[in-house]
């Protein structure tokens, strides 16, 4: 048997069938398919080893200090490409910039974001700078070529998204970007623009203003939510009370509501921090704070408050997805809106449009237009339906009104998805390192 698994051509086999399986088969991409020479070198011809591995062992004995250049860029390379891999295909850490998902996940927290679990996606723009995003460090510009461009594929995972889980995701909105102010949602301020000085002027200024820059799916900004509704699903929001299919959405205790408080004398730091409460406006007699109910009701049993009442949205704004004045819908009380799932066709109307518009223009690439008398064309053909090429998700915060999501800007598509946050790797806050945090799991 040891003589049999010493055989060249066996371990060539050996090697081939598993790089075969992973880096053709699970990836899905024939290209790999090149790798095969160089097994077949490594293990029978040897011709690399040969012409170069031979005489790079001679200059390193012969000379020591190419001998210890040769081992720093050695190791330096086999570093790089081990960590990139590891990131791109099984694990990333991410570390939690908002209070969006306060108290569940909390300002400088590190997240183990599994990649495993949905399935790692093969980059679409494979030619980058290692270990930076999209923007370099110092001299800025961006990090990546789209000289190659790759078409979206996912590759399996262990399970799908279910609901409630804490995805990690690329910002859909983050396909246009401001680069003088990228803290802002572009298309946030295209709308400020236009209903200041009109559609085409406002578009004008805005270009004028501002550098506007586009960016692959891959690099656009990473956000963090919950993932509350799955496709097929209907979701509506009433007086801040999320329902999924008719049924109220499954109790989070770390979720947060802003609250009006009225008392009679001054609240202590003391007492706000026993609470939890790290979100305050405003003095005595009245406070405007997140907590969670938890903490609304004890702090109710105070003597000197007399009254809370939850913060509920019912001014209609065009801020609220799907941005048009033909919704009244608010981030309290919002829809009903079903989720699109791949496969399913629906038949488009001038109402749902608005609802479904982003979805066929920009995430799956064709052209709409819609004629003076009303008809919808896609792609030059008119058409009374639509039939959807991905699954789509809707993410939600857990510190529900301080948190810019899906009721602002809409749909999650399945390209976008990175992974999901599995548990706290480090954390640390004002007063030091979280010790209590540490490799917390993420509910």
């Amino acid at each position: 048997m040891v003589k049999f698994f010493k055989n060249k051509w066996v371990r060539f086999s050996a090697a081939s069938a598993i790089y075969i399986l992973l880096c053709v088969v699970w990836t899905g991409n024939l290209w790999m398919l090149l790798g095969l020479p160089l097994i077949y070198d490594y293990f029978i011809s040897r011709l690399v080893h040969k012409h170069i591995g031979l005489r790079n062992k001679a200059l390193c004995e012969r000379y020591p200090l190419w001998n210890t250049i040769y081992g720093w860029i050695d190791a330096v390379v086999w570093a790089v490409v081990a960590a990139t891999l590891i990131h791109l295909f099984v694990f990333q850490l991410y570390k939690v910039p908002t209070s969006s998902m306060e108290k569940t996940i909390l300002i400088g927290d590190y997240l183990y974001v599994s990649k495993l679990s949905y399935g790692p996606q093969v980059p679409n723009t494979p030619l980058a700078m290692p270990f930076v995003y999209n923007t370099m460090p110092i001299t800025g510009g961006k990090s990546y070529s789209e000289a190659i461009k790759w078409d979206y594929h996912r590759l399996k995972g262990l399970k799908p998204i279910k609901r409630n889980d804490v995805v990690v995701f690329n910002f859909p909105a983050g396909d246009t970007v401001l680069l003088e102010n990228q803290a802002v949602t572009y298309y946030d301020v295209v709308r400020s623009y236009e209903q200041t000085y009109g559609k085409r002027e406002g578009r004008r200024r805005l270009n004028e203003d501002y550098t506007v820059i586009a960016r692959p799916v891959d690099k656009r900004e990473n956000y963090i939510k919950r993932c509350v509704a799955i496709p097929g699903d209907t979701l509506r929001i009433a007086d801040g009370q999320l329902y999924i299919n008719e049924g109220k959405q499954l109790f989070v205790p770390s979720q947060q509501y802003i609250y009006f408080v009225q008392t009679t004398a001054p609240l202590t730091t003391y007492t706000l921090k026993k609470l939890g409460i790290t979100e305050v406006s405003g003095s005595a007699p009245y406070y405007y704070m997140a907590m969670t109910a938890e903490a609304a009701e004890q702090l109710s049993k105070l003597a000197i408050v007399t009254d809370i009442v939850q913060y509920n949205a019912k001014q209609s704004s065009e801020d609220v997805f799907p941005n048009s004045s033909a919704y009244s819908w608010t981030q309290d009380n919002f829809g009903p809106l079903w989720v699109p799932y791949k496969g399913a066709t629906i038949t488009l109307t001038a109402e749902n449009l608005p609802i479904y518009r982003r979805i066929i223009e920009q995430y799956e690439g064709h052209t709409l237009e819609v004629t003076a008398d009303g008809e919808i064309l896609i792609d030059g053909v008119a058409t009374t339906t639509y039939t959807f090429a991905m699954d789509y998700y809707w993410m939600m915060g857990d510190n529900r009104h301080n948190s810019a999501d899906s009721r602002f800007w809409g749909f999650v598509p399945e390209d976008h998805i990175v992974g999901k946050a599995s548990f706290i790797a480090f954390s640390k806050g004002e007063d030091g390192i979280r010790w209590n945090r540490l490799f917390k799991k993420i509910e």
